[in-house]
C-alpha cells in the first residue's frame, strides 16, 4: 500500500459548529473499524492508539462527555457504556445508529485516522507533490486534516465508503434511505 492510498475521502461543506455539536463516543481497542466508520459518518470518536485500561477509558468518557462503546461486558456494566454485539462492523454500526438515532448529515467531515475536523484547502498548490499527479490535475477540491496533515479528495474510494454507510442505514430503515 503506498502513502497516497491512506489519503482518501473528501468532505461536503459543513460548518465546524454543526460538526462539533453532535454526540461523542470513546471506542475501546476492540472496535477500530466501528470507530473509523463512525468517523466517516462525521461523529467524534476517541479511539486509543493502544490498549488502555478500563479506568482510563472511563476517565476520558467522563472528562470529555463521551459515550463508551465496548465489546467488554464488564466495562459496559461498570461504566454505564454500551455493549457492542457482533463481530462484523456493519452489525456493530447498525446497532449504534439505531440506539443513538445517528444519521449521515455530517458524513465525511472528519479525519478517519486521527478524528480531527477536516478543513478545505483554499490554495490547491499546497497539495502539489503530496497527492498523485493525476489526482492533482483532475481535482480542484481538496481537504486537509489540521492535526495529522493527511489530504483528502473525492474519488471511487469515497463512493465505496458512502455506499457502505448507505447500505447500513438502509438495512436499519427497512430498505428506505434516510439522510
Amino acid at each position: 500500500m503506498n502513502d497516497f492510498s491512506l489519503h482518501f475521502f473528501v468532505i461536503k461543506h459543513k460548518s465546524k459548529s454543526t460538526i462539533m455539536g453532535s454526540v461523542k463516543f470513546v471506542a475501546d481497542h476492540m472496535l477500530g473499524k466501528l470507530a473509523k466508520y463512525l468517523r466517516f459518518m462525521g461523529y467524534d470518536v476517541f479511539y486509543p492508539d493502544g490498549k488502555m485500561s478500563d479506568e482510563d477509558i472511563i476517565s476520558i468518557a467522563k472528562k470529555e462527555g463521551r459515550i463508551i462503546l465496548t465489546r467488554d461486558k464488564e466495562l459496559a456494566k461498570i461504566s454505564g457504556g454500551v455493549y457492542i454485539e457482533g463481530d462484523d462492523f456493519r452489525v456493530q454500526l447498525r446497532q449504534v445508529v439505531k440506539q443513538f438515532n445517528l444519521d449521515m448529515s455530517n458524513a465525511l467531515t472528519r479525519c478517519s485516522i486521527c478524528n480531527a475536523v477536516l478543513e478545505e484547502v483554499k490554495d490547491k498548490s499546497i497539495v502539489k507533490g503530496r497527492v498523485p499527479d493525476y489526482v492533482y490535475s483532475t481535482h480542484s477540491e481538496f481537504y486537509i486534516c489540521p492535526k495529522c496533515g493527511r489530504i483528502y479528495w473525492w474519488g471511487t474510494h469515497t463512493e465505496k465508503i458512502e455506499n457502505t454507510l448507505r447500505n447500513v442505514l438502509e438495512m436499519e430503515n427497512g430498505g428506505k434511505h434516510e439522510n
